[in-house]
């Protein structure tokens, strides 16, 4: 796999992009303490701190998901004390530098009556994390054929300045059409008509979703880790020798 890389000094709210959107744009989303917060457990499964190296912040996660609770959060591969390392993958991420964003006059705007739609579609092509209440998020683009939906792509993280394109998924019946690229594209109109710039993540293991995401004009900004962390109960002793 060949990826570019991309230098970047301005955009630093995505380096912490999950905390800069639930003290940003997505704040009415968050449930908070202090120095952590996460969304809701059915609109997306994700949790972030002020500083990764900062033991109150660790604290405030605990308070936040309770004993024995656990945390989806990036860029940590080595939790504190009091947590546990339950699993983690490779992810990269990556920013538009050159997409060409434009509508398709075959998307349909997705709203809560599709859900049961959607999740059947990501379960067949499992795309990522998608909940029940996901869609609230932003916007979700999706292509039907004989009424049926085949492909979707739409907004998830939302740092101030940019929006992150997310579940992007194609029916295997139905791939090879262009249908994802359409739909990125699409997506990336809305994102770009209010003054923000599209970013992704995606698992460093998938190189063919990476490809697609270069040729259509993406940059890798840096690679980071994914991981879900379970509290075992001693960061509260943490908090209280700070």
């Amino acid at each position: 796999m060949s990826v570019a890389s991309l230098e970047t000094t301005d955009s630093h709210v995505l380096d912490n992009p999950a905390w800069a959107a639930l003290t940003g744009p997505h704040a009415h989303f968050a449930q908070r303490v202090g120095r952590a917060a996460r969304y809701p457990r059915d609109v997306a499964p994700f949790h972030a701190v002020t500083d990764e190296d900062d033991p109150c912040a660790w604290a405030d996660l605990a308070t936040l998901v309770g004993p024995g609770g656990s945390a989806a959060v990036r860029g940590v591969s080595e939790p504190p004390n009091g947590w546990e390392l339950v699993r983690s993958g490779q992810g990269v991420q990556l920013v538009d530098t050159g997409l060409r964003a434009e509508t398709d006059s075959e998307a349909v705007r997705l709203g809560p009556a599709d859900v049961p739609e959607i999740l059947d579609l990501v379960a067949r092509t499992r795309p990522g994390p998608y909940l029940p209440r996901t869609v609230e998020l932003g916007t979700y683009l999706g292509i039907r054929h004989r009424g049926r939906l085949i492909a979707m792509a739409g907004e998830r993280l939302h740092p101030p300045g940019w929006t992150e394109i997310s579940a992007v998924c194609t029916d295997p019946d139905h791939r090879g059409r262009g249908l994802a690229t359409r739909l990125v594209r699409a997506v990336a109109a809305g994102i770009k008509q209010r003054g923000e710039q599209p970013f992704l993540h995606a698992a460093a293991t998938n190189t063919g979703a990476i490809q697609l995401y270069e040729s259509l004009g993406f940059t890798l900004r840096c690679r980071t880790v994914f991981s879900l962390v379970r509290n075992t109960g001693a960061t509260a002793a943490v908090e209280e020798t700070v």
